[in-house]
């Protein structure tokens, strides 16, 4: 059994589900120390990780997640 993926998150690309967004911000978070900042980078490159080992795919390549990322946490 497959976990629920809203609709408007999925768009489908020969059969495999492709997240189109809306991708979530980590700005509110770059006034932590940045310890913690590196952890929830830390923390977003795995979640990240962990929707692709399930097959989904991100509308967004990597090296524009790592970008955005890092910008978003001033790191």
């Amino acid at each position: 059994m497959k976990p629920y993926t809203p609709p408007q998150a999925l768009q489908q690309n020969a059969g495999a589900p492709i997240i189109v967004g809306p991708w979530p911000s980590y700005s509110a978070f770059r006034n932590l120390p940045e310890r913690e900042r590196w952890v929830l980078y830390g923390s977003a490159k795995d979640y990240r990780a962990s929707l692709e080992a399930q097959g989904l795919a991100m509308a967004e390549s990597y090296d524009a997640f790592v970008r955005r990322v890092t910008e978003e946490l001033e790191l």
